[in-house]
């Protein structure tokens, strides 16, 4: 698993005018090719009186999946300038499709591609994107004389204290970043004084607005 990637925030969508032509940019994080491909076709039938429904997506932790459609723009001025902002932001699990209402006043393959790449990073930027950190789930237990100093140092560090469970001992949850449990367990272990009993409980992502 990666220890952090960028991906887009949810759904969102942006249009823009250029030169008379509607360009509306659909985006989507889809962690499948077949939620990729369900969101494009959505997209076509929603737009199906549309000139054009060019799309691009790249799937998968090293991007093993990645495809580009014209969708009947010329070959290259579409859907590989799509693709090529989703790689530039370093976006993973992505997908847009650009809905183009043709209007009157062709662009050329120059401005085509220049039109397409500003559509998703306009797109890209009106949805917003998230950083996913890999983090371990910890669990801490200690007496509850020592949960006043435990609960303040976490609060007060670079850790994330994510819940606290009041039972026999009292059982503090904390998220650490990937490669820092060791670190972790050795600063609780010095604040305790050799008093808690740690405990790591499987591995999630955490997401952070960029």
């Amino acid at each position: 698993m990666l220890t952090s990637y960028y991906t887009v925030k949810g759904d969102g969508q942006n249009e823009l005018v250029i030169q008379k032509s509607r360009f509306i940019t659909h985006v989507k994080r889809t962690t499948t090719e077949e939620e990729a491909q369900e969101f494009i076709q959505y997209i076509k039938k929603t737009h199906h009186s549309a000139n054009h429904n060019c799309s691009a997506y790249l799937i998968g932790e090293h991007d093993l999946i990645q495809k580009a459609n014209d969708d009947g723009e010329p070959s290259g001025t579409a859907g590989v300038p799509m693709l090529e902002v989703l790689k530039k932001r370093h976006l993973k699990d992505t997908t847009v499709v650009v809905t183009r209402y043709f209007g009157g006043i062709k662009l050329g393959a120059g401005g085509l591609i220049r039109a397409y790449g500003q559509a998703v990073s306009e797109g890209l930027n009106e949805t917003g994107i998230v950083e996913r950190k890999l983090m371990t789930r910890i669990s801490t237990k200690i007496d509850y004389t020592l949960l006043g100093k435990v609960e303040n140092e976490i609060r007060s560090s670079n850790y994330l204290l994510n819940d606290i469970h009041y039972l026999e001992q009292v059982q503090v949850i904390t998220f650490v970043e990937s490669g820092s449990e060791d670190t972790f367990k050795e600063w609780i272990t010095n604040l305790t004084s050799g008093q808690a009993s740690i405990t790591e409980e499987g591995q999630l992502y955490n997401e952070y607005d960029v």
